[in-house]
């Protein structure tokens, strides 16, 4: 009988010690499993627009730094529609994104999109343009900087006397306003030089080149083109060596577009201000990929600029990309 106890007792106490190692074990596949979707990151990135050179070289910029650190990445083009884009944003929230980058094509009208990034528990970080609202880190550039940097340079061109037309971007734009105030808080300490501003052109050759003819019919007696992209103030350079006035008219732009720095290095474009959309685009996913692993984050994070000017031309001329590397 005292046999059959210890036996009875010898195989409860097995059973036990047999359900125990299955729960430390199950356990131990749970950890494994979370510890492994952490670094399964992925970054979803809503861009303003896929058409214009530099959001698409911001885009691949991006790609490849997402490949580089072995992370996804899914892009998204909003076709400068602020309802696209707050409707893509809302569609890569439910895909389970870590962190949401986000270039607004209107600053004030993605608060949908921030809503939403917010209630599923995403940190967003804006990229190229901020946004009225509040958001985990911010990458870009002062664009009012850059717009200074431009004035200082026309002020320099011009000997402080001149006229200048300037050929503006979108309506309302920050970006636009940022470059428009930069530029005249230097131009307008000059009394020699005064500026007519030309209608919003944004940042489209094409719509470049109509604004230019009017202007320069106007004001055929211009000294100084200063365009907000490289992409108008090429479209107003075809304009003036139609006119035969390229050698009389000077030029300025902002963004380091190959084509206009190649202008630069031929003498019939005279400078640019760097926005290299690939040193952003490489920032933001860094950035991004910090923030899903949990890493401190500044809330602003500057991609720098240069200007690029006859004296420095050949240190940023490059067949192999659209648009001149920051040094």
């Amino acid at each position: 009988m005292l046999k059959k106890k210890w036996l009875i007792l010898v195989l409860v106490v097995g059973i036990l010690a047999a359900c125990g190692d299955g729960k430390s074990s199950s356990s131990e596949g749970n950890e494994n499993d979370e510890s492994s979707s952490k670094e399964d990151i992925v970054i979803g990135f809503s861009q303003p627009t896929l058409e214009s050179p530099f959001y698409i070289s911001l885009a691949d910029a991006a790609k490849e730094k997402a490949e580089e650190l072995g992370v996804e990445i899914q892009v998204v083009d909003a076709q400068n529609d602020i309802e696209k884009q707050n409707s893509d944003v809302q569609t890569l929230t439910t895909n389970q994104i870590d962190v949401l980058l986000l270039n607004p094509t209107n600053p004030s009208g993605v608060s949908p999109s921030l809503k939403a990034a917010d209630n599923a528990g995403i940190p967003v970080v804006t990229v190229d343009r901020d946004v009225d609202g509040e958001v985990t880190s911010y990458v870009g550039r002062d664009n009012e900087v850059m717009g200074e940097i431009a004035g200082e340079e026309a002020v320099n061109l011009l000997d402080g006397e001149g006229k200048i037309i300037e050929i503006q971007g979108d309506a309302g734009g920050t970006v636009t306003l940022a470059r428009h105030q930069g530029f005249h808080n230097i131009v307008e300490k000059e009394d020699g030089i005064e500026v007519i501003e030309g209608p919003n052109s944004d940042y489209i050759r094409a719509e470049a080149v109509s604004a230019m003819q009017d202007l320069l019919q106007a004001h055929p007696d211009v000294d100084l083109v200063y365009a907000h992209n490289d992409d108008m103030a090429l479209g107003a350079m075809q304009v003036l060596e139609k006119a035969n006035k390229l050698d009389d008219v000077k030029v300025v732009g902002i963004d380091g577009l190959m084509e206009a720095v190649k202008g630069v290095d031929s003498e019939q474009y005279d400078a640019t201000v760097l926005n290299d959309p690939r040193k952003l685009g490489y920032l933001a996913v860094e950035t991004a990929v910090q923030l899903a692993n949990e890493e401190d984050v500044e809330a602003y994070i500057d991609g720098g600029t240069e200007l690029v000017n006859k004296d420095n031309v050949k240190e940023y001329l490059n067949d192999d990309l659209e648009f001149a590397e920051i040094k």
